[in-house]
């Protein structure tokens, strides 16, 4: 059963909440204004706004899914923050291992801290690991992840705030692709998306379009809802299912 709007996972899972800006990409950031609304409705566990907050309450959530799902975790914070200590992150994986029945979507944007964690310890065999690369100056978040040893490496480009130019993208299975929502969204071009694409094609990785956002594919500022996600005329949102057990 889906509980999210993001169309690539099936639930979230957020035992961290708040953290703070890392790179251009964090400009507009959607998480933090979620935040504040949660915050301002009273919801108890955003009482701290966009604070990072780490949660032991919520740790045990995924053990009452027994269906399995694609888990994103942490969609309101970065899980390898510089304030999170390793300890809570252990922890973190210690449910991912017990719950080897779903398949956990890790993102970041802190591809140092990562990398760090990880070279003491092994990767679950349930685990993607991904990174945001939205301009040129994330690419080496790239060579960082890929070397990594995981089931699936996938990136995320959303929002795509200029052309990437040529990308190796050897042991990436998987990119995600969108463009910015919300009042001050900066544009996404139509050429970015299709360069970009055609190259994720090539490289034989699953490529997955989320949408245009606040700017459509014809360069005009409308609701992203209008906008959609049809790239040129059909919806293309593949899943690296294949390169997963």
């Amino acid at each position: 059963m889906r509980t999210t709007k993001i169309e690539w996972t099936d639930k979230t899972w957020n035992p961290i909440t708040g953290c703070t800006k890392y790179s251009d990409g964090c400009t507009h950031c959607y998480a933090e204004t979620m935040a504040h609304r949660l915050k301002a409705m009273g919801v108890k566990k955003y009482s701290q706004g966009f604070a990072l907050t780490l949660h032991e309450d919520s740790l045990l959530e995924p053990l009452k899914w027994k269906k399995a799902h694609n888990i994103f975790v942490c969609s309101m914070s970065d899980i390898f923050h510089k304030d999170v200590p390793f300890s809570f992150i252990d922890k973190i994986f210690d449910i991912i291992k017990r719950t080897p029945q779903h398949r956990y979507q890790i993102l970041t944007k802190r591809e140092g801290i990562m990398a760090e964690y990880f070279s003491t310890r092994k990767v679950p065999h349930n685990v993607w690991l991904g990174v945001t690369v939205e301009k040129k100056d994330n690419l080496n978040r790239i060579d960082v992840l890929r070397n990594i040893p995981a089931s699936v490496h996938f990136l995320s480009c959303e929002p795509l705030l200029e052309s990437l130019g040529k990308i190796n993208l050897k042991g990436i299975e998987w990119v995600i692709v969108g463009g910015e929502s919300g009042s001050l969204a900066r544009p996404m071009k139509k050429e970015w998306v299709i360069e970009l694409r055609k190259q994720v094609e090539s490289q034989g990785a699953a490529f997955f379009f989320k949408q245009w956002g606040t700017w459509g594919s014809d360069g005009i500022k409308r609701n992203k809802h209008t906008n959609g996600k049809m790239l040129n005329g059909e919806v293309v949102q593949e899943m690296p299912y294949e390169n997963f057990p």
